[in-house]
């Protein structure tokens, strides 16, 4: 516009925030990741990733655990904990204590806070970016249970928190 009142507003209304220079390391990022969704192994990577992901969530059903929508369709999954007497806060805590990475994450109707939530989330890509297959999450699915079961009274039952973070130790050095 020639109007310099209304530049300035527009300016000011975009800048910072909604628009700002090239980031030319973003704009690298994102060619490379472009040209990787156009290899033809690419297909068959995000396809794994649904297996392993529906691998993890029927094993974590045949545990006990109860999962969001019954299972899953894409490269996560929404564990609710409700059952199990046990908070997505205290859940990731304890995972994250055997090196398992995951996220609270609230669920349908979840009378906990967003702090700290009913259900954890867990998601497949970064195993499958490794080469786990289907049984490998199972088996993850296993150690997950077997932490998660070790917890009471507010606390990891410490041999079971050194017991899965050794075996988890294992599995990833493999």
């Amino acid at each position: 516009t020639n109007h310099a009142g209304l530049a300035k507003k527009i300016n000011s209304a975009v800048f910072p925030g909604l628009q700002g220079g090239s980031f030319m390391h973003s704009i690298a990022a994102k060619a490379v990741a472009f040209g990787e969704a156009l290899s033809p192994g690419f297909k068959d990577y995000a396809k794994q990733i649904t297996l392993n992901s529906q691998a993890l969530a029927k094993k974590m059903q045949v545990l006990g655990f109860d999962i969001v929508s019954g299972g899953t369709d894409n490269h996560l999954m929404l564990v609710d904990l409700r059952t199990k007497k046990m908070t997505g806060k205290n859940a990731a805590s304890i995972l994250g204590r055997v090196s398992i990475t995951c996220n609270k994450n609230s669920v349908p109707f979840d009378p906990e806070s967003p702090f700290v939530t009913s259900g954890i989330r867990l998601g497949t890509p970064s195993g499958t970016t490794r080469g786990f297959k289907e049984k490998d999450f199972e088996y993850i699915g296993e150690l997950i249970a077997e932490a998660l079961d070790g917890f009471s009274s507010g606390e990891l039952n410490h041999s079971v928190e050194l017991s899965v973070l050794h075996k988890v130790k294992e599995f990833v050095s493999l």
